[in-house]
């Protein structure tokens, strides 16, 4: 039952529709993550469409004429997976854009602004398939601009801000699925898009559990929140890196298949193996190179490994220190132990990842822990409050 002061400024559905939205953005990653990792990310050489068309081929016949064959060779069992993320990500986005009109309906031109915001990234899409990309690009950064604006006008009490932020974000998210596919999987844009991808997910959470307001009240409210912000924040590092890893290719650079000590926790038989740290973390290398299977030494990849596995170190102690924080607070146990058992199961699926050569099924996980992960202290962060 909504008893928050604003909560009878809300539509009385917002909150399932938030819900409905945090679970189709859970599915849009761990999608993402199958769509990646099974190599199919270039299965759609165009954007927004496959091939030319609003859904995609079904055989090669059909893509003998289109200019994006000569991109890329048409593969019937990929395309499906890369246009369906597509579709996903689209339906998310018509989600996100109802919140920000039913949270925007009160304000002063508010649904005007959304509407404008959201008009102009229609108009914009058709001039980028045409080939007008600046002004595909500028109409989409003052779309960008108004929502920004708009967030940063509005007060949060009756979660315009949030909605108005998230819809940024998913514009910005649309844009960099257009990038990544554009410049041929650039791993700065791959992680982007990653990070982009959970960022969107924890907004809607917490918008989510504001919108149901459940709160958890506590003396020890204020440091606790601290400690949950420190914990997002290193967890966001270490999924940077992990994004980082996989956009680059490096995830079995240290070797994979055998179950001793050579591949982990050793690197190549060894605990401190030849790397070059300065080639592994160069950003942005240009556009026109086509990234797919990565280009980077094996000591560049070995690198990106080691900083894996060195924040994973840092990120799982700083977490197993929260949740025993948590488990001293009566109440807050469960919240502990869920931390306790994720954390487990999301280094156990990265050791897998190693030992079993990175299996698709397990590499999916692995990115799916890491969103609950998220999920379950963004959901602390925004229930823990002061008493009254």
């Amino acid at each position: 039952m909504n008893s928050a002061p604003h909560a009878a400024h809300r539509h009385r559905h917002f909150h399932r529709l938030a819900w409905l939205a945090v679970a189709l953005a859970l599915g849009v990653i761990v999608f993402g993550a199958f769509v990646r990792l099974s190599n199919a990310g270039l299965s759609c050489p165009d954007w927004p469409t496959c091939y030319g068309r609003a859904t995609w081929p079904q055989a090669v016949g059909e893509v003998a004429d289109h200019a994006a064959s000569a991109i890329r060779p048409f593969e019937t069992h990929k395309a499906w997976r890369e246009q369906v993320h597509r579709m996903l990500a689209g339906s998310l986005g018509v989600l996100v854009l109802a919140l920000a009109l039913l949270a925007a309906r009160r304000r002063r031109f508010g649904i005007a602004q959304i509407l404008l915001a959201s008009a102009l990234v229609a108009v914009a899409i058709p001039l980028y398939m045409h080939g007008q990309h600046v002004a595909s690009s500028a109409l989409a950064i003052v779309a960008e601009g108004l929502l920004l604006f708009a967030a940063l006008r509005w007060s949060n009490a009756d979660l315009s801000r949030a909605s108005a932020l998230t819809l940024a974000v998913i514009i910005f998210q649309a844009l960099l699925g257009m990038w990544t596919v554009t410049w041929l999987l650039k791993p700065v844009v791959v992680m982007g898009h990653l990070l982009g991808g959970l960022l969107t997910f924890s907004l809607l959470t917490w918008t989510a559990w504001r919108a149901t307001d459940r709160p958890i009240r506590l003396a020890e409210a204020l440091q606790l929140r601290n400690w949950v912000i420190g914990a997002i924040a290193v967890l966001a590092l270490q999924i940077a890196l992990g994004g980082w890893t996989s956009a680059n290719y490096a995830a079995l650079s240290c070797g994979a298949g055998s179950w001793s000590a050579d591949n982990f926790p050793k690197c190549v038989g060894q605990w401190w193996p030849p790397h070059d740290f300065r080639e592994g973390f160069v950003l942005w290398r240009g556009v026109g190179v086509d990234y797919e299977g990565g280009v980077l030494d094996g000591a560049s990849r070995i690198a990106i490994q080691m900083a894996h596995r060195i924040v994973a170190v840092l990120a799982a102690g700083y977490l197993l220190v929260l949740s025993w924080r948590l488990l001293r607070i009566p109440g807050m146990r469960g919240w502990g132990v869920g931390i306790v058992v994720l954390l487990l199961a999301q280094v156990s699926l990265g050791i897998l990842n190693v030992k079993l050569a990175l299996p698709l099924p397990v590499a999916v996980a692995h990115n799916g822990g890491a969103a609950l992960l998220l999920f379950t202290l963004v959901s602390l962060l925004a229930r823990l409050r002061k008493p009254e």
